[in-house]
């Protein structure tokens, strides 16, 4: 018998391919999302994530079976699509293929692939993805509802509106919140169910008295009038067989915001959209297979409740004596309400939402409750955050708790200080107001708008706030974090840590320029801050719903050369009625930058695709503006530099602003050339290769200068100099001599100081380390005295305020101090100290370069970059005698080890030395410096 065991365990093992390692899958996703539930487009990008052991593994061919249903999938007999082998390497956003995809249906996929020596695996598990409505027919019945009359009578109603240029405030009020309810009767045992809805102002979706889903702030912020944005929820645990009641609280959002920032306080429609209104569809899916659909319609009922007042500027007002008990329940009474308001708002588009949504992300207890001066508690949560804060109180009927939230306290400690967040611009301060009911323990927080703070104080309680009476929320766009940052100097990590709180802090549906007075999507802020985000968190469909606020917004002009041809150009702002004028050329690149960045960091060629005729469309606006010596006469400046106020000491931008915008335009001409090569366009191509060469000339023409009593030379600033360097536009003869007037500049003009804004701040530390000026870039972020980053830190900021100024001598911390524009450089972290470089030729990490810059500050450094393919992890570690690297390197992709010659000599791969290793395992060297490296974990070490 053990004859025949051993026997069959050898036949067995023959019948593998020898040696053959197991490969595993670790994620599937389709369209960057783990099985989604409302995709919408006929070809969903499929991608899957591999973990092999062992060395240089890599996928050669690959098989995908889609089906309507998951038992199709078993016997390799799809229904919709088999691809068949396909012989590729390609393992992320694999185009769909098959037949044609239905609206609100569930399908299955698995996939399968060939190693590098041709061995199959087995198939993946079987994930699915949904699709959406897709069409606005496949609403069916449902209506927009919108309240039918306005009940509220709190006196509470009211706020006091005053902007800067008025003398006296007036009294508003918002649109009123509308409570919404109905009763459906789903009449058979449940499969599934699935609730649309789309809100045009926030909402809050209720059944059978229980919130659906997590999200908050829904919908993120668009040009509502062109395209709005739905969610879906699985409801299949909700709805329950019988009747159902069904609720929604709908409230203004960005959608019916009619008060700040008005031009006319008397106005009635400045910025609103018109009344918020709330579209709902259920679909209900049987045991028998048989559907059903409820939906919003003149049927429902409404009324006004006890959010009083909701500005998503100026914040919630709630008053408990209103409250209507059950109003959501199946129990409730609604013969006092009135039938809602059916309309007709004026829309485009309506798609489904695809991005990460925002949520309540962590709590933040008080780490200190003290009295200011006027006799009115402080709490201090210790972190500068966007969101709100919850409450639980015990007070007499009718007693009014305000909660005025913060960034910062006066110079002296005593009391807030509102004058980065006050209403001076927008006409009202962020207030959060709670009027008790008087019944025991209440427990409260806002659900309609959202705040960025450190500090609240709080009046009309009666027992000094603690813990369990108050805390902070923080709300933002639930993007996750992959990437880390972490090396042997603290001040380092403590500006990583920042950064990331002030980019976590930004993310509301879109990417903000601060989370208080203002919540806009200011371009030149968006591009700012891109890679280092890109290089933590998983922002791909963020971005792509971005380009498209972006495009909804663009406006139609004319162009600079009187040539009468119109152009539709993006502006400053995007998304919202709060726009300004037509985007200068250093904000509206963002409508390239983004879709480029989108495709180096993720490898996706679809949004290139997408926005190409958009993107040469604006190239072609700011080449209009050329003049007689070839340079674009367009640019907005490298925003707020140090000390540079623009109303006070607008002459203190170092930086000529169409200098640092012609900087970008090179870049960009390059980018718009690889773009035209994508998508074979020779003409525009050929036409960008020509602009860019023509910039080249023209820009060193006009720019490039002697340092005056200095043997250097340099383009005027620190910031043309630092993207004159960034985007190789410095003729190679010269670039010694230019490194070292910036470096001059730098120590012996500034004293060690930069003296960038935000697009110069950008470059600087990974143009030092470029060039072997690694020191100078530590010693400008360390250096404890102003403008340096460790200045900011040391005065106590716990995130990267808007303006560089002189903090103590100020009488209040005035401007945002919340400003994720100012954490793009420490994309330096990453890309000069971890030293992870994707390569642009071959997109989103399939191949990448490791070339860590060292310095003598800093003696460890250790990254996790996450990509399509899984994270790379790179930690090395310095002695005076050796180096040591321990290198992840993800399946099927190459990593480029730069060494340099001396560095070769005593190079030992896993314990190997360098010569044997390379010959046992067929490594690649190139150019004698650079060691190609395939998947696996590699143990670098070699002796100084």
């Amino acid at each position: 018998m053990f004859k025949n065991q051993l026997l069959t365990l050898i036949l067995l093992f023959l019948s593998k391919p020898f040696f053959a390692q197991p490969l595993e899958f670790k994620l599937l996703s389709c369209n960057s999302q783990t099985n989604p539930m409302a995709i919408e487009g006929q070809h969903p990008l499929l991608s899957w994530m591999v973990k092999a052991e062992g060395f240089n593994r890599s996928q050669t061919a690959y098989q995908v079976l889609v089906a309507s249903e998951m038992e199709l999938l078993k016997d390799e007999n799809a229904d919709l699509w088999n691809s068949g082998k396909v012989i590729s390497s390609q393992s992320t956003h694999v185009k769909y293929r098959g037949d044609k995809l239905l609206p609100t249906q569930k399908y299955w996929w698995k996939v399968k692939i060939w190693d590098e020596k041709g061995n199959a695996s087995d198939w993946s598990a079987a994930n699915s993805f949904e699709t959406g409505l897709m069409e606005d027919a496949n609403w069916g019945n449902a209506k927009w509802i919108s309240l039918s009359k306005d009940t509220r009578s709190s006196e509470y109603r009211f706020r006091d509106y005053k902007t800067g240029g008025m003398k006296e405030p007036i009294k508003l009020t918002s649109q009123a919140v509308g409570y919404f309810r109905n009763v459906i009767d789903a009449e058979k045992e449940i499969k599934s169910a699935r609730a649309y809805i789309c809100g045009l102002g926030y909402y809050e979706l209720y059944i059978n008295g229980e919130k659906t889903g997590d999200h908050v702030l829904d919908p993120a912020p668009s040009n509502y009038d062109k395209q709005a944005y739905y969610v879906t929820y699985d409801v299949t645990q909700q709805i329950k067989t019988g009747k159902n009641s069904i609720g929604i609280i709908l409230g203004n959002g960005f959608y019916g915001q009619n008060i700040s920032w008005k031009r006319d306080p008397e106005s009635e429609n400045d910025l609103s959209y018109g009344a918020p209104a709330a579209r709902l569809i259920i679909k209900v899916t049987y045991e028998d297979n048989s559907q059903d659909e409820f939906y919003s319609d003149e049927h429902w009922k409404n009324s006004t409740g006890p959010i009083v007042f909701d500005n998503v500027y100026g914040g919630d007002t709630y008053d408990a004596r209103f409250e209507i008990n059950g109003w959501n329940t199946l129990d409730f009474n609604d013969r006092k309400w009135t039938k809602v308001k059916t309309i007709s708002p004026k829309l485009n588009k309506v798609s489904a939402n695809q991005m990460p949504p925002i949520r309540k992300l962590k709590e933040l207890k008080p780490q200190r409750v003290f009295k200011s001066v006027k006799g009115n508690w402080i709490v201090d949560f210790g972190q500068n955050i966007a969101g709100w804060v919850k409450i639980n109180v015990k007070e007499k009927k009718g007693q009014v708790i305000n909660i005025t939230p913060t960034e910062a306290l006066t110079q002296s400690g005593e009391d807030i200080y509102p004058g980065s967040t006050g209403g001076g611009a927008n006409g009202m301060p962020q207030l959060f107001t709670y009027i008790c009911k008087g019944k025991g323990l209440e427990s409260w927080e806002p659900k309609f708008s959202y705040h960025g703070f450190r500090y609240a104080e709080i009046t009309g309680v009666s027992t000094k706030p603690d813990a369990q009476m108050i805390k902070a929320v923080l709300v933002a766009t639930d993007v996750e974090q992959q990437g880390s940052f972490l090396c042997s100097d603290p001040l380092l990590n403590k500006m990583d840590t920042i950064s990331k709180w002030t980019i976590v802090d930004n993310l509301h549906g879109i990417p903000e320029d601060c989370p208080h007075r203002e919540k806009c999507g200011w371009l030149g802020d968006a591009h700012a801050f891109c890679e280092y985000a890109l290089y933590n968190y998983e922002l791909g469909n963020f971005y792509k719903k971005y380009m498209e606020d972006i495009r909804t917004q663009r406006k139609i002009v004319d162009g600079n050369n009187k040539s009468g041809e119109k152009f539709r150009v993006p502006t400053m702002i995007a998304p919202g009625k709060r726009t300004s004028t037509i985007a200068k050329l250093d904000w509206g690149i963002a409508a390239i930058y983004l879709p480029w960045y989108n495709y180096v960091y993720y490898g996706d060629s679809s949004i290139v695709k997408e926005y190409y005729e958009d993107m040469k469309e604006l190239t072609n606006y700011y080449l209009t503006f050329k003049n007689e010596k070839g340079i674009i006469d367009n640019g907005m400046g490298d925003w707020c530099p140090p000390r540079w106020d623009r109303k006070r000491n607008p002459l203190a931008m170092e930086c000529h602003p169409v200098v640092s915008a012609n900087a970008y335009f090179y870049d960009i001409l390059g980018i718009m050339e690889a773009f035209a090569t994508m998508n074979k366009d020779a003409a525009f191509e050929a036409k960008m290769k020509e602009e860019q060469e023509s910039l080249f000339k023209a820009f060193n023409a006009e720019y490039l200068q002697s340092i005056p009593m200095a043997p250097h030379l340099w383009y005027g600033s620190q910031t043309a100099t630092v993207m004159a360097l960034q985007f190789g536009m410095v003729p190679d003869e010269k670039v010694e001599t230019v490194v070292d007037g910036l470096a001059y500049n730098i120590v012996a003009v500034k004293g060690g100081h930069h003296a960038t804004g935000i697009h110069g701040n950008r470059y600087i530390y990974t143009v030092l380390n470029k060039y072997g000026k690694a020191g100078l870039a530590h010693k400008i972020l360390t250096t404890p005295t102003f403008p340096s980053q460790t200045y900011v830190m040391n005065y106590g900021f716990t995130t990267w305020p808007e303006r560089q100024f002189f903090w103590e001598d100020m009488e209040g911390l005035s401007n945002s101090l919340n400003h994720p524009m100012h954490s793009g450089f420490a994309a330096y972290f990453f890309e000069s100290l971890g030293g992870i470089k994707t390569d642009y030729n071959t997109a989103g990490y399939k191949e990448f370069t490791v070339n860590p810059v060292f310095q003598k500050e800093i003696t460890e450094t250790t990254v996790n970059v996450p990509t399509p393919y899984g994270n790379i992890f790179n930690s090395w570690h310095m002695t005076q005698e050796s180096f040591s690297m321990e290198l992840e390197v993800p399946f099927n992709t190459k990593a480029k080890l730069v060494l340099a010659a001396e560095e070769l000599k005593s190079l030992k791969v896993n314990d190997e030395e360098w010569l044997r290793y390379q010959q046992e395992n067929k490594i690649k060297l190139v150019n004698n410096s650079i060691v190609i490296l395939g998947s696996g974990t590699y143990k670098i070490k070699y002796t100084k």
